[in-house]
């Protein structure tokens, strides 16, 4: 009885969770201006408005650059550290992991402020490089945590046998260690891009005039009036920052079974 009513408990707050977000998205596909219920029909009409709004068009292609920038350079930044740390020697390697990892203990608006009044002090003015540069120390520590617990998995004798055979480093690492760490390099490669594509605390203070992301426009135009477009506008996101890591881990699960890892 104590099992089947704390089950009971879990389904009602899963539902008390996402009960909001199936109703955004079932009234972007309301008929009607205003968003409310009953629904006057079934309709595509605001997904139409939102590709033709110019403003929105603009944050989302803001928005993939920044995406596609951030999980390129998290990624590859994330799987040198982590080569670093697990394969060689490094002094105080430890306290690097903890500084590396550091930006997930800090909550995000503290981490934001932060880094923000660093380089007013510097005198660095906000610029997408200094978004960009933010929505990367963001990302990082998840890109290496992923790839260093894959790393720690890969056995160190076969990467030494394929060098006892002639193998270089490089030669090693390209074909022997990456095709083997290629499922988590891009699931972290995915969670860096979906956590940047979906970041609103840290771009609001980074972001420079007249650069605007999908979420500071979602945001912005909340502050105004509710549109149904921001209904439309946030089924897209969420099919975006949901339906991406299932892919990803569809793509890395396909991967690892023709691996045999």
């Amino acid at each position: 009885m104590g099992w089947q009513l704390i089950r009971a408990y879990a389904v009602l707050v899963y539902i008390f969770m996402f009960l909001p977000v199936a109703v955004v998205v079932l009234l972007s596909f309301n008929a009607s201006q205003f968003g409310s219920f009953p629904m006057t029909g079934f309709s595509f009409r605001w997904f139409l408005e939102l590709w033709n709004n110019d403003a929105i068009l603009r944050a989302f292609r803001t928005s993939v650059i920044l995406g596609l920038l951030t999980a390129a350079i998290s990624t590859t930044l994330g799987v040198l550290a982590s080569l670093a740390l697990v394969r060689y020697r490094v002094p105080g390697a430890n306290m690097i992991s903890t500084i590396l990892i550091a930006p997930i203990l800090v909550p995000e608006v503290v981490l934001a402020v932060a880094l923000l009044l660093f380089l007013n002090f510097l005198g660095v003015n906000k610029s997408f490089t200094l978004l960009l540069f933010g929505h990367v120390i963001f990302t990082l520590p998840f890109v290496i945590l992923v790839v260093q617990a894959r790393l720690v998995a890969i056995r160190r004798d076969v990467e030494e046998a394929a060098m006892s055979l002639g193998a270089s480093p490089i030669q090693t690492f390209f074909q022997i260690t990456l095709p083997l760490m290629l499922p988590a390099v891009l699931a972290g490669g995915l969670f860096a891009f979906t956590i940047s594509f979906d970041d609103i605390t840290g771009t609001l203070f980074w972001k420079p005039g007249g650069v605007e992301t999908v979420p500071t426009q979602i945001f912005a135009m909340l502050r105004n009036s509710i549109s149904p477009e921001i209904n439309a506008l946030g089924t897209v996101m969420i099919v975006m920052t949901v339906g991406l890591p299932l892919l990803g881990a569809a793509i890395a699960r396909q991967i690892s079974k023709k691996s045999g890892v």
